[in-house]
């Protein structure tokens, strides 16, 4: 995924390199050379991960980046220090300051890379939460109030895989003296089951016992709910990169290099368990303030009213970071002709299972709701025509190719939906304007057979909509 990057350093050459390289990567690069203007540039530009110098005149990367972590509107960004200082009280010192990151020049590219994305999506799914409560805010459910950063995430609870005896006594004798509890794995299958009870702040995975592969039992722990959301903190070598690199894109929160620094190791652990509060204190309040206004009470998905809310809101911010939103139509074909033949409780246990099918098929910071009757709206954060078109379909075929087990028939029956989608990236078009496009390819996608997809990626420069069918 691409992401805004923000180049902060008082060095002209330093921030054409790292622009430069960024660049080539197909990262959106904005600069700032001093503290003051680096401060400014995260209000008014959304970045969405932040490189920051050190050494700097004036407000060195320290202080400018305690006062973004104390400011409501950029505490949330990721900070990543990318620094000449080498010694361990310097990293700690970064960390303390609310740094997500404390990289050491000559910083390796593709370790550097992988970092910056998998920092964005963490601030991707962070962002949905705060649109959601927004949302909530708009309908007046819930009081609006500041979600604070501002716990020193001490006081844990932590689950720790690591098959040396010695490693494990020296982790618990570091993190008690925190206030951190550990609890040791004894076995890959052991640290899967402990992390489903969704009792933990923190896993922190090392060596796994039985000589497993740690990026597998990272895998594992990141496909049950209850564990998806709880920080992940990897233990490696100093030249492990391509582990590195691989434990990024699948997820992994931070990492810690062998010889372990016991400051560097508190302060990390500490990082993640603060984002992991920080994060659900944001579900927490939009959990107690979502009401049955808000939802459809059939399928449990969202309405016709917050959708639109949602989706206008959505449009203004991915607009402010020059991203695209994508919104696809999906109506069910023949619906009125499965409650003439089933009943209409076949037809409300259609409904439901196609809600789900529909959940099981985006990504978790994608939006689905219920328009009303038979019809779905899928709201699609950052996606491209290729994300757009391939999600789409995905949604056809995750409902026309499995049939539908009802209960209140006693057997299953096949149903296809049709879908319409829409893409727009900054353009100045409105939410209703959007919909009426994506109504329109629904419109197309039924008039041509039904159980297909019709996208409409229109761009500014050309003076109408392009219609391609799936």
């Amino acid at each position: 995924m691409s992401a805004r990057v923000l180049v902060v350093d008082d060095l002209p050459p330093n921030v054409k390199l790292l622009e430069a390289k960024l660049s080539a990567e197909y990262f959106d690069v904005i600069t700032a050379q001093d503290g003051p203007s680096a401060i400014e540039a995260a209000q008014t530009k959304s970045p969405d991960v932040i490189l920051l110098d050190v050494m700097m005149p004036g407000m060195d990367g320290f202080e400018v980046c305690r006062r973004l972590k104390t400011e409501a509107a950029t505490m949330h960004i990721p900070i990543v220090m990318v620094t000449a200082l080498s010694e361990t009280a310097d990293r700690v010192r970064g960390l303390d300051s609310g740094a997500d990151d404390f990289l050491t020049k000559p910083v390796n590219d593709v370790a550097l890379f992988a970092r910056i994305k998998s920092l964005a999506r963490l601030k991707l799914i962070r962002d949905e939460w705060r649109r959601r409560e927004e949302t909530c805010d708009q309908f007046g459910v819930m009081a609006r109030s500041k979600v604070p950063l501002d716990e020193d995430g001490g006081y844990g609870r932590a689950l720790l895989v690591e098959k040396s005896e010695n490693v494990c006594r020296r982790i618990d004798e570091v993190l008690k003296g925190d206030g951190t509890a550990i609890q040791v794995a004894v076995s890959a299958e052991e640290a899967v089951e402990l992390g489903k009870s969704g009792l933990f702040d923190l896993f922190i995975v090392g060596q796994v016992p039985g000589h497993a592969d740690p990026l597998r039992l990272c895998s594992q722990l990141r496909a049950h709910v209850e564990a998806r959301y709880t920080p992940v903190l990897l233990m490696v070598e100093e030249d492990e990169t391509k582990l590195l690199v691989k434990a990024l894109e699948l997820g992994v929160n931070d990492y810690v290099s062998k010889p372990i620094d016991p400051n560097e190791f508190i302060a990390r652990c500490r990082t993640q368990i603060r984002w992991k509060r920080y994060q659900e204190r944001l579900r927490s309040n939009y959990e107690r303030s979502l009401s049955l206004a808000l939802t459809d009470s059939l399928t449990g998905l969202y309405n016709h009213r917050y959708a639109h809310v949602h989706l206008g809101s959505m449009m203004q911010r991915m607009a402010e970071g020059g991203k695209p939103v994508g919104v696809l139509m999906v109506d069910i074909d023949n619906f009125k002709l499965i409650n003439d033949e089933y009943g209409h409780a076949a037809g409300d246990e259609v409904l439901r299972l196609i809600a789900d099918r529909l959940l099981n098929s985006v990504r978790s910071f994608d939006m689905v709701a219920r328009l009303g009757g038979e019809e779905f709206l899928v709201v699609l954060a950052d996606a491209t025509p290729e994300v757009a078109a391939g999600v789409a379909e995905r949604l056809r075929a995750a409902t026309g190719e499995v049939p539908f087990p009802l209960l209140s028939i006693g057997r299953g029956i096949t149903v296809t939906v049709s879908v319409g989608a829409a893409i727009v990236n900054g353009t100045g078009e409105s939410a209703t304007d959007l919909l009426k496009r994506a109504d329109e390819a629904l419109y197309q996608a039924k008039r041509h057979g039904r159980n297909r997809v019709v996208a409409d990626f229109a761009v500014p420069e050309r003076p109408a909509p392009r219609t391609a069918y799936y």
